[in-house]
Order: C-alpha cells, then sequence, then structure tokens
C-alpha cells in the first residue's frame, strides 16, 4: 500500500509539473480560433529575450581596454562562437551566421536557466518550442544553400548527390528527402528530451521529500535534488552548445555544397 500510495503521489507531481506551464497567466480572446491567452511558457520566454537584452546592452555599454566582467563574458560567448563552432563548422565564409547562431545558442541557454527558478517554466521542456527553432534552423538551412548554389543546382544536388546515376534516383531521392526531414526532427527531440528528463528527474527527487517530509528520510533525496540540480547547469549548457554546433554544421553543409 505505501509503494502505491508513493506511485500515485509521484505520478501526481509529474502531472502537476507538467501541466503547470500551460496554465494560463493572462487570459485574452481568440482571434480566428486561435487561443491568444498566454501561460508561463511565453511569459517565461519574454524573460529570457528581455535578459538576453540587457545583457547584451550591458556588455556592450562603455567598452574598455581592460573590461569588465560582463564585458569579457559577453566577448567571451561570442568569440567562442565565432572561432569554435562558426570557424570549425563553417569556415570564414560562415561569419555571416555568428549573430543568428548566437542568438540562438543564447535563447536556448536562458530559456533552460530560467526553468530552473520555481514559478517558472522550461520553454525548452516543450516540444512545440523545440520543434519552432528546429524549424527556424530548417528553413534557414534551405534558404541559405538556394541563395548560394541557386534552386536547380542546390535541389539537385540535396537529392541526387554528385555522381550518383539517374536511374538510382527513385531510391535516392526518398531517402535524402527522409534525411532532410531528419535533421530538424532530431534537433526537435534531442534539446527536448534532454531538458524534460532533467526537470522530470528533479519533480521526482522534491517529490520524495515532501512526499514523506521526515527528517531521516527527507535528507537523501534533498542531497541528490541538490547535485543533480548542480549537473543540470553543466548540461543546460551543453545542450545549448549541442544545437548551435549542429545548426551551424547543417548550415554549412547547405552553403558548402556537402549534402
Amino acid at each position: 500500500m505505501a509503494a502505491e500510495a508513493t506511485g500515485d503521489a509521484l505520478t501526481q507531481a509529474l502531472k502537476l509539473a507538467e501541466e503547470a506551464p500551460l496554465k494560463v497567466v493572462i487570459h485574452l480572446p481568440k482571434i480566428a480560433g486561435v487561443d491568444m491567452s498566454i501561460n508561463m511558457l511565453v511569459i517565461t520566454m519574454w524573460i529570457a529575450v528581455a535578459a538576453i537584452l540587457l545583457f547584451i546592452f550591458f556588455a556592450r555599454r562603455n567598452p574598455k581596454l581592460v573590461p569588465r566582467p560582463i564585458q569579457s563574458l559577453g566577448e567571451f560567448v561570442i568569440f567562442f562562437i565565432r572561432d569554435n563552432i562558426v570557424m570549425d563548422m563553417m569556415g570564414k565564409g560562415g561569419l555571416g551566421w555568428v549573430p543568428f547562431l548566437s542568438t540562438i545558442f543564447l535563447f536556448i541557454l536562458f530559456c533552460n536557466i530560467l526553468g530552473m527558478i520555481p514559478g517558472l517554466a522550461t520553454p525548452t521542456g516543450n516540444i512545440n518550442v523545440t520543434a519552432t527553432l528546429a524549424l527556424i534552423v530548417f528553413f534557414s538551412v534551405h534558404i541559405a544553400g538556394t541563395i548560394k548554389h541557386g534552386p536547380v543546382k542546390y535541389w539537385r544536388g540535396l537529392l541526387m548527390p554528385t555522381g550518383v546515376p539517374l536511374w538510382l534516383a527513385p531510391i535516392f531521392v526518398p531517402l535524402e528527402l527522409i534525411s532532410a526531414v531528419a535533421k530538424p526532427f532530431s534537433l526537435t527531440v534531442r534539446l527536448f528530451a534532454n531538458m524534460f528528463a532533467g526537470h522530470t528527474v528533479l519533480v521526482v527527487f522534491i517529490g520524495l521529500i515532501l512526499l514523506y517530509a521526515s527528517y531521516v528520510i527527507a535528507p537523501f533525496p534533498l542531497a541528490l535534488s541538490v547535485a543533480v540540480g548542480l549537473l543540470e547547469i553543466g548540461f543546460k549548457i551543453l545542450q545549448a552548445y549541442v544545437f548551435t554546433v549542429l545548426s551551424a554544421m547543417y548550415i554549412g553543409d547547405a552553403l558548402h555544397g556537402g549534402h
């Protein structure tokens, strides 16, 4: 009975954790049948955007030869993305993509970190948010490739790799289409699954603390939740980095005809 009660309590805690970000905070009327009400996910993303703008504003405000800590941090982020992601994946021809990729990295990072604050949501733990980010990258990849190589050359190279006989088109075209669709799908699921899983583990540990409310048992899940929370910070930075690296790789392939 105790085990069953524990399972029910944890299930209820997970259900509440899943529903809380979608709870409507500001009710708005429907427009063309679409509910425009604002939930905690949207508010957290607004906070993330505001925090990024403030970070950039103060990082570039009154730049000095001997940089202030926030200026050093801002320069580190931009130079790291430029030198260790863009240059490695795209070469000098990809330097124009530094602002785009920096924006993606900072947005995912701030959304990930804000999700650790009680009362706020984790936008990247919602598949709709990660799918939107992946679609932005998907369309950016193919628009960039089409502009760089022209529509005929780009799409022929994408669907029929150089040197493949024309009679193999019925095999290669479907496979290459699946491969093209699989890239944004993998971006979507990878980020969503990792953020959702980490958030779920924390909810389970906190749920155990509240469930038992015992000075003997509570310290163990509390210690584990603190340890997992500290690991989560590094993990959230890593996930923002991985998403940005893969985005740069896909764009680089489109620009250099490496598809």
